[in-house]
């Protein structure tokens, strides 16, 4: 519980590295597992968690895993689950490496066109502050600890205009919610250098 009764507290971080991440595939709603890899950051990245009161997670196995590690060590648990956390759809792009996307799509990505099925920043901002929201109604007072995705994070920080930058697997920012406004905080990151991945472009 934090110090603000009115106020909750959200640590919000991407997921441990998939097994996408580490063999460079465009993921959206697909739903690889936690690399090897991926299963060492979340036990690490908990040992610097802190006090949580709970954990909410993506529907996605990367990030249900990953907030299930960190709960089994950190004794907050069972994990819930908001849909709207889910990662942005990336439609036809699902399951492809960049060098794969450039050869049938060449220049798209540079030229910021997307394919058939991808879902844009307005529609993703709208179903994640809808989230998010929820979150802080809902756990008023608490810490909240938020698993979810790169993409997620991103329209987050967009809504509140701070930094859009990539973020690496088990890194994010803390987010505060009072009064039915949110604010922006620190920027997390839980892995020392040598376990750190960076995933792909902020866009995936």
């Amino acid at each position: 519980m934090n110090a603000d009764h009115n106020r909750t507290e959200i640590l919000a971080l991407r997921h441990g590295q998939s097994i996408w991440n580490e063999a460079g595939r465009w993921q959206g709603h697909a739903d690889p597992p936690l690399s090897e890899f991926g299963e060492r950051q979340a036990v690490i990245a908990a040992q610097y968690i802190g006090q949580v009161d709970v954990i909410i997670t993506s529907p996605l196995e990367r990030a249900h895993r990953t907030g299930s590690i960190i709960g089994e060590i950190i004794g907050v648990g069972p994990v819930e689950v908001i849909d709207d956390l889910k990662e942005r759809s990336v439609g036809l792009w699902e399951g492809l490496t960049r060098h794969e996307i450039e050869a049938d799509w060449p220049g798209w990505i540079e030229d910021d066109r997307r394919p058939e099925g991808w879902e844009y920043d307005v529609d993703l901002q709208r179903r994640v502050l809808k989230a998010f929201t929820e979150v802080g109604e809902r756990y008023t007072g608490a810490t909240v600890l938020v698993v979810a995705h790169g993409g997620v994070l991103i329209a987050m920080e967009k809504h509140l205009d701070v930094n859009e930058a990539r973020i690496p697997n088990l890194h994010g920012r803390i987010f505060r919610w009072a009064g039915g406004l949110f604010e922006a905080g620190d920027e997390l990151n839980l892995l020392p250098d040598d376990m750190r991945t960076g995933g792909h472009s902020k866009r995936l």
